[in-house]
């Protein structure tokens, strides 16, 4: 076992080293929050689901980036219930880390760990985006999600930690950055985002001949499934719906 994660060190010291060049030449908040998602995705082990909280100043709770729709639909539970991992991990009150092994049993959080697990997905791990770099302007938490029990063992949550510390500073170091234009970059890349997934709805209503409802719940499924970000999942079906059955 040893000597299994000894051997890791170099590719995850090389995966680091690449995110650090993408960061620098990363242009908004949002192309560092979209690159620092994908490398978790890759790095740690068992992360089915990635996503990012944010908690601004006012004390409100959102997820700008993820990795699937599902990923948002559990932050929003939490955001909710006011439990979990990264709504705990988010706050710069709050521990700079958050582990469950198993939502459905865990009584640090009788509504949220239920309701993930009724979801599927039963563990969760959550690294705080280090408030001294990000406040007062912002501070949150990096979220990493397993269908599995279990899952994320002490080095999956120890890389978790250094991208969290790698995000941290280049979230500092983006110049201008407030949480209005953030919003805005949301709002602009939720409409590009509506218009997709209106299309790939149209097209299944019109091959399937099921109704709107029934077409965004095909996609929403398929898109779990394959692990797939709705949007990407949507693009795909338009552009290749011609060789389709």
């Amino acid at each position: 076992m040893t000597v299994e994660r000894d051997s890791m060190t170099g590719p995850l010291a090389t995966q680091l080293m690449s995110l650090t060049k993408d960061l620098l030449a990363a242009g908004t908040l949002v192309d560092v929050l979209d690159r620092v998602v994908a490398t978790t995705t890759d790095v740690v082990g068992g992360a089915d689901l990635v996503s990012v909280t944010l908690r601004g100043p006012d004390g409100t709770f959102h997820t700008p980036v993820h990795t699937n729709v599902i990923a948002a639909e559990l932050d929003h539970l939490q955001y909710t219930h006011g439990e979990g991992c990264c709504v705990e991990c988010a706050d710069p009150a709050g521990p700079a880390a958050a582990y469950s092994p198993d939502l459905s049993i865990d009584l640090r959080w009788p509504s949220f760990g239920p309701a993930a697990a009724a979801l599927g997905f039963h563990s969760l791990a959550s690294v705080a985006l280090v408030p001294d770099a990000l406040m007062p302007r912002l501070s949150g938490a990096l979220n990493v999600y397993s269908r599995d029990r279990g899952s994320f063992d002490q080095p999956d949550r120890d890389a978790l930690m250094l991208l969290a510390t790698h995000a941290s500073l280049a979230l500092a170091a983006t110049e201008g950055v407030t949480r209005e234009q953030l919003l805005v970059e949301q709002l602009r890349a939720a409409l590009d985002s509506r218009d997709v997934i209106g299309q790939a709805k149209g097209i299944l209503m019109a091959r399937r001949g099921i109704n709107a409802e029934e077409a965004f719940d095909t996609l929403r499924r398929t898109s779990q499934n394959i692990n797939v970000k709705l949007r990407d999942l949507a693009k795909t079906l338009i552009d290749r719906h011609h060789t389709l059955d």
